[in-house]
């Protein structure tokens, strides 16, 4: 997720006047705060960090840990910044699991008025070592895409990454849903491709991902599919309402 954000959100990080960052929740232990320091400092040297934790016993271990560029604040969605900051970046890893999925769009329309003018929002899930993660960037208007990333190497099928999917999809992975439709076409796909195991399994992620691309609205950037990742317009998987047809996680 660290590398995406600062692939794709690095130009926006270099034109803000205050690329500051906020890791929402980053739990336990603050390792995934200055872990996100580090890989955004690659893109842009201003870069800041404020990690942020509902739970004041977390804050206070972390603290420790601070360091140019990199504090810790006691708070929730209401993202806490002092001096009326407003954040280029906030990350929400692992944060809306607990939640009910007729909670998020709320949550994501509440953390996105606290961007800044370009800001985005990263919401997803991860397994508990980072091989298998789903997020949604969201810019102020709402959603905009979904990325699937995957250490390859691990991975037995595309559908695998289901049991990562955000809140605001991993209850419709049932037929007739966009997103369950998504990952079956993947999984053909991916089957499809399996003389390329010979070559690796990146690029027989690669060659899967190239052939969905003829169906599914898949990002064209080739370098990205390398890292075993696919980003898909969010549209295309976006949960629908039967009576209106509108997604109801819609702004």
């Amino acid at each position: 997720m660290d590398r995406w954000i600062a692939a794709v959100h690095g130009p926006a990080l270099r034109r803000a006047a205050d690329p500051v960052v906020v890791d929402l929740g980053y739990g336990a232990a603050p390792w995934t705060a200055v872990e996100l320091l580090r890989r955004l400092r690659t893109a842009e040297p201003r870069t800041e960090v404020v990690g942020i934790e509902i739970d004041p016993a977390r804050v206070a271990a972390a603290l420790p840990y601070e360091e140019e560029g990199l504090r810790f604040r006691h708070g929730g969605f209401e993202i806490p910044l002092p001096g009326g900051r407003r954040p280029v970046l906030v990350r929400a890893a692992n944060v809306l699991r607990q939640y009910d999925e007729g909670e998020v769009a709320a949550v994501w329309a509440r953390l996105c008025a606290r961007l800044a003018p370009g800001g985005l929002l990263v919401e997803g899930t991860c397994d508990e070592i980072g091989r298998r993660h789903v997020w949604v960037a969201l810019g102020p208007e709402g959603p905009r895409t979904v990325t699937f990333a995957t250490r390859l190497g691990s991975l037995g099928r595309p559908s695998d990454l289901a049991e990562r999917l955000p809140k605001a999809l991993i209850h419709r992975n049932v037929p007739g849903e966009p997103v369950h439709a998504f990952l079956r076409d993947f999984d053909r796909a991916w089957a499809a491709a399996a003389p390329y195991a010979s070559f690796g399994a990146r690029q027989r992620w690669v060659r899967a991902v190239r052939d969905l691309s003829a169906d599914w609205p898949v990002g064209s950037d080739a370098r990205r599919w390398r890292q075993g990742e696919v980003t898909v317009e969010w549209a295309a998987l976006a949960p629908g309402e039967e009576s209106t047809g509108r997604s109801p996680l819609s702004f």
